[in-house]
């Protein structure tokens, strides 16, 4: 029971916990107002307005910097994993989807054409990365989050 009391009272992972959750269920929200469309794996999905990637790691890092100071080496290592996160997540992870859409299309296409030797039942995830939007309002979102849980608890 000490370590969960010890989780459970672990500000800083707790804040990464609700900027993460926080951002899941915002991308959710607006997923269907923009498509009319409840679609419940944007709870857990990647992609997406805003970024829980972000969200998370932004969170963690400026509560380690509320928690241990802005000038210890606890926060130089949350600051630069999340800026290494978010780098990621506008690269390669959103260069990634864009290229499952493009192979989903010409999947598709193949279809089409009566090609029966592609499996076309399996569709390639397309929301893997962001927009530096998408980004930045998971980075705002994440300081928010610090920010209040600081207060609350």
């Amino acid at each position: 029971m000490k370590v969960f009391d010890a989780i459970m009272s672990n500000r800083i992972l707790l804040s990464g916990i609700l900027g993460w959750a926080t951002a899941q269920i915002l991308k959710t929200i607006i997923h269907l107002i923009v498509n009319h469309k409840l679609v419940l794996e944007r709870l857990l999905g990647d992609g997406g307005m805003p970024s829980a990637h972000s969200a998370t790691v932004t969170a963690v890092a400026v509560s380690t910097g509320l928690e241990c100071g802005f000038e210890s080496p606890f926060f130089a290592i949350a600051a630069i994993l999340a800026i290494i996160v978010m780098h990621d997540a506008m690269g390669v992870r959103r260069e990634t989807g864009k290229q499952a859409q493009v192979i989903n299309e010409l999947m598709d296409v193949f279809d089409k054409l009566g090609d029966t030797n592609l499996s076309v039942e399996v569709k390639l995830k397309e929301f893997v990365g962001h927009t530096p939007l998408q980004v930045f309002a998971g980075f705002i979102l994440g300081i928010v989050m610090a920010l209040i849980f600081k207060e609350v608890l």
